[in-house]
């Protein structure tokens, strides 16, 4: 695979991963009720009450869990790539994906991806380049699985209690975007309390989370900022993930379009394709 390749294809990778990160940032832990009779009422009393942080993210969390499809938009750095692209994505009953991104390595061109049954093809106008996953870069496709694990399990989004263990957590405040108001939430937290928080989470979940926090170390990041804006149906609208590791920093901004609206997904027509595992093997061949 020449170095343009290897390069897309990682960058590609990442965005996957990090778009099943984004909407991890959507959990919370329900607030403790205070005990004893009530006081008497009061003007201050008559007022709402002021919703704390963690509520609104377990509300979003509960809504998270019923996501079966979306499309956004995301735009940033990641794993040493500029990233800009709209993406359509479904996430039960099997992880699929359709990406139009900008090329990371050729400004100016688009660069048209398709994630379906562990191939990920890259193309457009009849002619498209299959990569085998599992055979060509099985690491990513290792995390690709466990993905579609975490989407598919009960909770959605292990990562979602990354936010929620945040010392600092806050509501920043009230924003519009695209017309929508939404609720600003916004926290840091470190690869060591991820990990401790882990500890106490339930089997099914821990081993994906482990995972989650593997991938993070792998690309030496320490310590993540997020950003949460949340709209007026509890669903996410706009999520801001940032870091720095190895391959520099990391900033991607994912913005929900449409959730759970239908997604058809399928595999170029078998005549536009080039298998590059093939064309690789044959030219082992006649070299051999």
């Amino acid at each position: 695979m020449n170095v343009y390749r290897k390069k897309t294809v990682m960058a590609v990778v990442a965005a996957v991963l990090l778009a099943g990160g984004a909407t991890a940032c959507e959990d919370g832990k329900d607030t403790k009720k205070n005990s004893g009779a009530p006081s008497a009422p009061s003007k201050a009393a008559e007022k709402p009450a002021e919703v704390a942080p963690a509520a609104y993210l377990q509300k979003t969390k509960k809504k998270s869990e019923e996501i079966t499809s979306l499309r956004y938009t995301m735009a940033g750095d990641a794993a040493g790539q500029k990233i800009t692209g709209e993406v359509s994505m479904r996430l039960k009953p099997t992880v699929a994906m359709v990406m139009s991104m900008d090329s990371p390595e050729k400004p100016g061109e688009k660069v048209d991806i398709r994630l379906i049954d562990g191939a990920m093809y890259m193309g457009s106008e009849g002619k498209w380049l299959k990569f085998d996953l599992k055979t060509l870069a099985p690491e990513q496709a290792k995390e690709l699985d466990s993905l579609g694990s975490a989407q598919q399990g009960q909770n959605p989004a292990d990562t979602a209690d990354s936010l929620s263990t945040s010392k600092d957590l806050k509501k920043v405040g009230e924003e519009t975007i695209d017309g929508q108001k939404t609720t600003h939430l916004a926290g840091t937290v470190t690869v060591e309390q991820l990990r401790s928080a882990n500890a106490a989470s339930a089997p099914e979940a821990k081993g994906r989370q482990e995972k989650n926090i593997k991938a993070l170390e792998d690309q030496g990041i320490k310590s993540l900022t997020m950003d949460i804006w949340i709209d007026e149906a509890d669903q996410a609208k706009q999520v801001r993930t940032r870091g720095t590791g190895n391959s520099g920093p990391m900033d991607v901004t994912i913005k929900f379009l449409d959730i759970n609206k239908p997604v058809d997904i399928a595999a170029p027509p078998a005549d536009q394709v080039v298998d590059l595992a093939e064309m690789m093997k044959g030219a082992d061949e006649g070299s051999a």
